[in-house]
């Protein structure tokens, strides 16, 4: 018999996620408080770690398990859809304010962007462009929005297609608005922590008349392995209302258009 919606499968997907997200805040955590934290047993915690090592988030040792490296659990589409949720969606219904009937948009494969794709559910006409499964599905049948799937090398661990394939494909296109984001802003410059994911950021921007980075605050003031491009790049950067100010100062110093938009009430 399978699974319900509220079956066992929906309780243990649950309890791995509160599982990672607690792995994620601590560092590290041993089996045997992760078991009594969540009322199961050693066994049962033992085969949710090996799920979640399998998904590449955790790293099991002995007794124990701790953090991937950033550059490994921040590619995770499960893990970035737990972050800064309520940020995301500030931002987005401020993007969504930017778009006119009649455009054409692209939208990157990031979960940022996700939360203005579900926005997209009125009757106005758009053309929106995308390489994210996630956004591909909620827009896949509304009848005013033409959906341009960018093809590729499909990447599970990000849900989006990728690779040469894509690249050619964004080269053919030029759209009004880009929507993206990034895994981090430090010293004038945006950074992602995978190339393949760079490059492609990189070709959207240049396919673009105007570029938007939705940046919420966790990813401010800090750095990962690549360069996507310099803050000014960016036609308008959209972040919330937990923004550092030394990070405002440097996109006030810089001439850098940004808005901060409050947060959803928690």
């Amino acid at each position: 018999m399978s699974e319900t919606k509220h079956g066992p499968g929906s309780k243990r997907a649950q309890r791995q996620a509160d599982i990672a997200e607690y792995v994620l805040q601590q560092g590290s955590a041993t089996a045997v408080d992760l078991a009594e934290r969540f009322a199961v047993s050693t066994m049962t915690i033992h085969r949710d770690l090996d799920e979640l090592e399998r998904q590449r988030i955790v790293r099991k040792h002995r007794g124990g398990v701790s953090v991937q490296p950033s550059s490994i659990f921040e590619s995770n589409v499960a893990y970035r859809m737990r972050s800064a949720v309520r940020e995301k969606r500030a931002l987005a219904r401020r993007a969504r304010e930017l778009v006119e009937p009649g455009m054409a948009i692209m939208i990157d494969g990031s979960t940022t962007t996700l939360e203005l794709a579900r926005l997209l559910d009125d009757d106005i006409p758009l053309t929106v462009v995308t390489n994210f499964m996630g956004a591909i599905s909620v827009l896949r049948d509304l009848p005013n929005i033409r959906l341009i799937a960018l093809g590729g090398e499909w990447y599970r661990p990000h849900e989006s297609f990728l690779g040469v394939p894509c690249l050619e494909a964004i080269d053919a296109l030029r759209v009004d608005l880009l929507f993206a984001s990034i895994s981090a802003v430090s010293g004038g410059f945006t950074y992602h922590q995978e190339q393949e994911v760079v490059l492609v950021k990189q070709a959207m921007m240049r396919a673009a008349r105007r570029s938007v980075l939705m940046v919420d605050h966790t990813k401010l003031d800090r750095v990962a392995l690549h360069r996507v491009a310099p803050l000014p790049a960016w036609d308008l950067v959209l972040t919330d209302d937990a923004a550092p100010e030394r990070t405002l100062q440097e996109l006030r110093d810089q001439g850098i258009p940004y808005e901060v938009v409050p947060s959803e009430p928690g």
